[in-house]
């Protein structure tokens, strides 16, 4: 866990029981520092030396990293869980492509550009890379800063850096340091340059090393240098390598066996089936960047669900807007359905009333993001919340018809619904994939 216990806090107070904290004794406001209520700050009389210690025990055992400027900034680490289902993880893995130096500037652009306006919406969520690798293949100082420079002043999407010359990657990060690049990245045989380099434009850097041990020291060799924001790339070899030594790092890190590995880790993926299998691991399994040299727009789609899926709160259902909603030019024609605010219940209506092409109204009821028979078992989905929703939505001015359609898995509410809203309930079909029909011959 993050955040010591309440008795451990309680040794670092002063034991005043002052009440300025406004708790009224040191172990009340310690019980509130470790649920989080409360601020460090609102006690006067800690010592320095106490805030420090304190500062340190809470802080996240993964580092949070940062790259990228403006509203474009991509946020790594900061993660507390061995296990999903323990919270939930915190920053969904950054997925990035490569542009190689080598190409044309028009292909740079290009590839770059396809990059940057790769979307698509899925539950209401937008997917989306979340940087662009710039590789420095051609070993040219000047071709590498020239293809940096172009992508940089054509787009504004994070950048990581790939070098391996110092000399390389300094001509190239000095004329995009203000976009607050990723370096990558620092081996045994370059830290000094490279860490000369991050610290001077205050970049974060990313470590190479094979195998934990190693990684641990060139890690200490960074920070002794001055370079905080790092990120490990651990140079795996095949799939059941990058899940034994991805796995023991973030062990090591969240039950603080060994801090020194406690910091983002970063895949190189590679291309073809091989690196999808890759970033699906690592998508799964503690990568926090997965760079990619290539991938097709169904691969990527794969990725963004999976990813998606992942980096949900498992405590909270993934919920739209409650409101009345117009599809297909609804009027007050229109009869009117209704839903609960599941996401994933809601795009599934929306669309197969869509495909019907009738016009309708579609009604999203407060469910606390539960699906339709979940919300109802669970006494979420209530003939007086459907008669609420109308009333605060005001369906009834917008649709004439008096027609309310009502999820057909949900029937025997039908009664008590129509006695309360006056409306005409019509049982509609108990999947959502009957509705085009239903709507047809309504």
């Amino acid at each position: 866990m993050s955040m010591p216990t309440a008795i451990e806090i309680f040794k670092h107070l002063p034991k005043k029981n002052c009440g300025k904290c406004h708790y009224p004794t040191c172990l009340a406001f310690a019980m509130q520092l470790a649920n989080s209520k409360a601020k460090l700050e609102d006690c006067p009389f800690i010592s320095e030396k106490s805030r420090e210690e304190l500062a340190a025990s809470s802080a996240p055992p993964i580092r949070l990293v940062k790259f990228g400027s403006g509203s474009k900034i991509v946020e790594i680490g900061d993660e507390t869980e061995l296990y999903r289902h323990e919270r939930k993880f915190v920053h969904p893995t950054a997925m990035a492509v490569k542009v190689s130096d080598e190409l044309s500037k028009e292909d740079i652009l290009e590839r770059a550009k396809w990059i940057a306006s790769f979307r698509y919406e899925r539950v209401g969520q937008s997917l989306s890379f979340e940087a662009l690798a710039i590789s420095n293949d051609s070993r040219d100082m000047h071709k590498f800063s020239q293809a940096v420079e172009l992508v940089a002043s054509a787009m504004d999407m994070p950048l990581i850096l790939i070098a391996d010359s110092p000399d390389c990657m300094r001509a190239a990060a000095a004329k995009v340091a203000s976009h607050r690049p990723l370096l990558y990245g620092a081996s045994e045989q370059n830290l000094k340059e490279m860490a000369s380099l991050a610290k001077e434009i205050s970049c974060p850097l990313v470590l190479k090393a094979r195998g934990l041990g190693a990684m641990a020291e060139l890690v200490w060799q960074a920070r002794s240098l001055g370079v905080e924001d790092l990120v490990m790339d651990l140079r795996t070899e095949g799939l059941k390598e990058q899940l034994e030594l991805s796995h023991a790092a973030r062990k090591h890190a969240v039950r603080r066996t060994f801090r020194g590995l406690g910091y983002p880790m970063l895949i190189e993926a590679g291309q073809g089936e091989g690196a999808v299998l890759r970033g699906m691991l690592a998508i799964l399994k503690y990568g926090s960047i997965v760079i990619f040299d290539d991938l097709s727009d169904a691969q990527a789609l794969t990725l963004m669900v999976l990813r998606q899926n992942i980096f949900t709160d498992p405590q909270v259902p993934i919920q739209v807007k409650p409101g009345l909603y117009a599809v297909n030019g609804a009027d007050e024609s229109s009869p009117i359905l209704f839903t609960t605010n599941f996401s994933l219940t809601y795009f599934t209506v929306l669309a197969d009333i869509e495909k019907s092409r009738v016009p309708a109204w579609l009604l999203v009821v407060e469910a606390e993001g539960l699906s339709v028979l979940t919300a109802y078992s669970a006494g979420k989905l209530t003939p007086e919340s459907v008669a609420k929703a109308l009333e605060s939505s005001g369906a009834k001015e917008k649709s004439k018809t008096d027609i309310l359609v009502m999820p057909g898995m949900i029937s025997r509410m039908s009664g008590k619904l129509q006695e309360l809203t006056g409306m005409r309930v019509i049982v509609g079909p108990k999947e959502s994939s009957g509705i085009p029909k239903f709507l047809k011959s309504l």
